[in-house]
């Protein structure tokens, strides 16, 4: 099944404002991995998924070509909005039908988008496009490892912020809690013998209050609160401004908390 969750406008600009851009951190370990396993050069990454290019471009140093591949449009054009990568493109499709010849990337590569792909159909495309020896590399981040700091109010914006995912409990998609299990059903359904699963890779970032609420508006099951229930889903977000800043004792949405994120990696690498 194609989820198509992410495909408006508004949300697209949602997206390419508050997400996340996966860390140095995890792509060094990601390049290291290909390294190891294939060798230079790198000459073409595949990025799934790729939304509004966060992940495309940070690779995009480090491959001869980068391609971004997605099924929203809107999503492609605020990518494509982005100037400075002469060797990305970005074309919209989804990762199950890939447009590569046989044996044709070295890296095939998923930032928080792996589980909405159909494993079924993705896992023999990605069999079939790598190279011998080329990489698969899916990442994301496990919400139930995520902590605030703020001078002594960390625990109390984390109960607001937990409070929030319970309301939005009920709009969770399957997909979504796949990804929370670190992706252990598709990791064990990749057919290569060498894989490996790296959990709990901790990473500090700074967001100010603004961008946190933000962030909760551009999640999938508020994306579906939204939907049913216009009104409730804007006032929730007011609210929960609202509740942080009060918490914290100041006025300004672009005051900044630390936000502790915990990472995984999937890697694997198709046999010779």
């Amino acid at each position: 099944m194609t989820y198509r969750l992410f495909e408006g406008k508004e949300h697209a600009s949602i997206y390419q404002q508050f997400r996340f851009t996966p860390p140095e951190e995890v792509k060094n370990i990601i390049l290291q991995y290909l390294d190891r396993k294939k060798g230079q050069p790198h000459s073409l990454a595949v990025d799934l998924g790729c939304g509004t290019g966060q992940n495309s471009r940070l690779i995009a140093p480090h491959f001869q070509e980068v391609v971004g591949i997605d099924i929203s449009e809107c999503q492609l054009e605020e990518a494509r909005g982005v100037p400075g990568y002469p060797n990305i493109t970005y074309r919209e499709g989804t990762a199950e039908e890939l447009p590569f010849p046989d044996g044709s990337v070295d890296l095939l590569t998923a930032a928080s988008a792996a589980h909405w792909f159909d494993e079924s159909r993705f896992l023999p495309e990605a069999s079939r496009v790598l190279k011998p020896r080329g990489c698969l590399a899916l990442l994301s981040y496990n919400d139930y490892g995520t902590r605030f700091y703020y001078k002594d109010c960390g625990e109390k914006l984390m109960k607001i912020y937990k409070e929030v995912k319970q309301l939005l409990l009920p709009h969770t998609t399957a997909p979504v809690v796949a990804c929370e299990g670190k992706l252990e059903k598709l990791y064990s359904a990749i057919p290569f013998p060498d894989k490996e699963r790296i959990e709990c890779i901790p990473v500090n970032t700074h967001v100010s209050v603004r961008n946190l609420v933000g962030l909760i508006e551009s999640f999938s099951m508020f994306q579906i609160y939204k939907s049913k229930d216009p009104r409730c889903a804007q006032d929730l977000l007011l609210n929960t401004q609202k509740r942080f800043l009060e918490e914290m004792g100041v006025t300004s949405p672009d005051t900044e908390v630390e936000v502790e994120l915990e990472y995984f990696c999937v890697l694997a690498s198709k046999p010779q």
